[in-house]
């Protein structure tokens, strides 16, 4: 037994699937940024993307079972041939559409047209803004990324993103440490952004940094691995659990394999019924009340305030 199912057990708890409401499709690894907080361990050279065959399956099992949410997200799931079908196949079928936007791609000259495309299909956009400082974003994120992603969310705020239609900016800390309460970001991030750039956005989300892929190796090339484990550890919010995404969001990979959640799907981790389950394999009531696999990452979710793909959840 890990660490969080020992948490579990010592407050009472039991995690298993709700009902569904959020399908959130990983495109594929690639993607014009190497962030050092990234997950996915996203990348230029990546290669791995879903393919045709795999795209349409997922469109129609949308389409037949019309999730409330369909969240596109990658990489960078705009470089994806297929980023402009899922929004129209989940528009079409009455669902709420996200887009996870690391800003830059918006500043690439194949992407210009994005932010018309997004408030045209009523998009929502989740933008990755890890500070409000050029330092540490660029940090971050890579050299000369906040210049740009601060062009980005101009040309969104433009477009309506922030007073029409939803803009969400989404906070991670730097280094082995948890997010401040995310209230109190949002209103520091609100006056900093509209004060110093005119730039207006909707809210913000705190997002704990996973000790996973990229942000692993940077804890362990430090020394700080057991350091921020006992911190996740230690901080463990009993309240969280009730509201932790994997209870509603189905993750679905780049070949259509299923999770109980996006960081499930980095460790491969993927859900099982005598074999390894797809989409296509399962309608949104067989995974009901099902158990949700844990790995003692899912400490960084009940840490403090919590961490889920929106943000804080207690």
């Amino acid at each position: 037994m890990h660490r969080f199912d020992e948490k579990l057990r010592d407050h009472g708890l039991v995690l298993r699937r709700g009902h569904l409401r959020t399908l959130q499709i990983n495109v594929g690894r690639k993607c014009n940024q190497t962030c050092r907080h990234c997950h996915v361990d996203a990348a230029p050279w990546r290669t791995e993307m879903i393919n045709e065959e795999d795209a349409k399956r997922v469109g129609a099992w949308i389409v037949r079972y019309r999730p409330e949410i369909v969240d596109i997200t990658g990489g960078a799931p705009e470089l994806s041939a297929f980023f402009r079908y899922f929004v129209e196949t989940g528009r079409s079928a009455g669902s709420h559409i996200i887009d996870r936007n690391n800003l830059t791609i918006i500043e690439t000259k194949s992407f210009r047209w994005l932010p018309d495309y997004l408030a045209q299909h009523e998009v929502e956009v989740v933008a990755s803004l890890p500070c409000y400082s050029s330092a540490n974003v660029d940090a971050q994120r890579g050299e000369g990324v906040f210049e740009k992603s601060i062009s980005a969310l101009r040309k969104l705020n433009a477009v309506g993103y922030g007073t029409q239609l939803p803009l969400r900016l989404v906070y991670n800390p730097l280094g082995a440490t948890l997010p401040g309460p995310q209230a109190e970001l949002e209103a520091d991030y609100k006056e900093a952004l509209r004060r110093d750039y005119g730039i207006v956005f909707t809210s913000l989300f705190t997002i704990t940094n996973q000790p996973i892929a990229r942000s692993a190796d940077d804890l362990r090339s430090q020394g700080r691995w057991d350091e921020y484990l006992e911190l996740l550890a230690n901080s463990f919010n009993p309240t969280t659990v009730e509201g932790l995404m994997c209870r509603n969001t189905l993750s679905v990979g780049w070949r259509g394999e299923l999770y109980d959640c996006d960081f499930n799907q980095m460790l491969n981790m993927q859900m099982r019924n005598g074999r390894a389950l797809y989409l296509w394999d399962i309608e949104p009531d067989d995974i009901y009340e099902r158990d949700i696999v844990t790995g003692v990452h899912c400490l960084a979710c009940t840490a403090g305030c919590g961490s889920s793909c929106t943000g804080a959840v207690a």
